[in-house]
């Protein structure tokens, strides 16, 4: 466990993630107390990169578990096979089995299919556990993962309870689509992640494309945070930023003034609408160009 705040925000920069001292702080504690992880902030602004990181920083597995509507507890935590079921009641039925011992057979854990929330408390090193956008998943939902946050341990009607081996980190991520329920939130340490002012856009520009020149890297950032102020649909995240960076060195582009339609082009990169794209014209994209330089 590492004990220093600076020291864990250091690694995460190694790795690729430039954390805010906020963000570095609040994981630190969530991980010192052994407390979930609720990061909360736009689309984009890097909240599921925090887990991928945490993941290479501590060497262990990532397990992510993608929230959508209607998600249950078969789908998040476990089901049974039920297709090789079938067979082995089959297979038995032709030997002459029936009764207790086929139905004992049928619900072993070799017909047990591990979801998410299963797997991530079975494996011998803590994992870090992603439980990616929560507020799309229904109040339901939050009750039973409240149950397994509490214990780390879930029931399986035909085994018994299956006990954490470890326990894994967690971290959950919202887009603030919905509110979150109250015991939810008191059960995690919080941070908002909120899209990165200029020095730290260039910090983790330089950190993913190192090759990068200064000057360039200056107008990329400046061109992407005035693109962010305008009224969106689609608001363009850092990862959307690092593509632009990369579309425009694969052009060998060296100043963004240097060829408007080469520029506008490549906005392909930032804008994922039509509506965007027709919200940033050619002469707004050479504005913002030329205010960047």
């Amino acid at each position: 466990m590492m004990r220093d705040w600076k020291t864990l925000q250091a690694r995460l920069s190694d790795h690729g993630y430039v954390a805010s001292d906020e963000l570095a702080m609040a994981l630190h504690i969530a991980m010192t107390l052994g407390r979930p992880l609720l990061l909360e902030g736009a689309a984009g602004v890097g909240k599921t990169e925090v887990a991928r990181t945490l993941a290479a920083v501590e060497d262990t597995q990532l397990i992510r578990l993608q929230c959508y509507e209607g998600l249950d507890a078969a789908q998040a935590i476990y089901e049974w096979n039920y297709q090789r079921q079938l067979l082995a009641i089959r297979a038995a039925s032709e030997d002459g089995q029936t009764g207790a011992a086929v139905e004992k057979r049928i619900f072993s854990e070799d017909f047990l299919l591990e979801r998410p929330l299963l797997k991530a408390i079975r494996q011998p090193k803590p994992p870090v556990l992603l439980i990616d956008e929560i507020d799309r998943a229904d109040e339901e939902f939050e009750a039973y993962l409240l149950e397994i946050l509490s214990d780390f341990q879930i029931t399986v009607p035909e085994l018994g309870t299956i006990a954490a081996v470890t326990r894994p980190f967690v971290i959950l991520t919202s887009n603030a689509t919905r509110d979150l329920s109250d015991a939810l939130r008191r059960r995690c340490i919080y941070a908002h992640v909120d899209y990165p002012d200029r020095a730290t856009e260039l910090a983790i520009l330089e950190k993913r494309h190192p090759g990068i020149e200064a000057r360039l890297a200056g107008q990329i950032v400046g061109f992407v945070q005035s693109i962010r102020r305008e009224e969106l649909e689609k608001t363009p995240g850092v990862a959307e930023m690092l593509d632009f960076a990369a579309a425009l060195s694969g052009l060998g582009i060296n100043d963004l003034t240097d060829d408007p339609q080469v520029l506008q082009a490549t906005l392909a990169t930032l804008l994922k609408t039509q509506a965007d794209r027709a919200a940033v014209p050619p002469e707004v994209a050479a504005k913002f160009a030329g205010k960047a330089a």
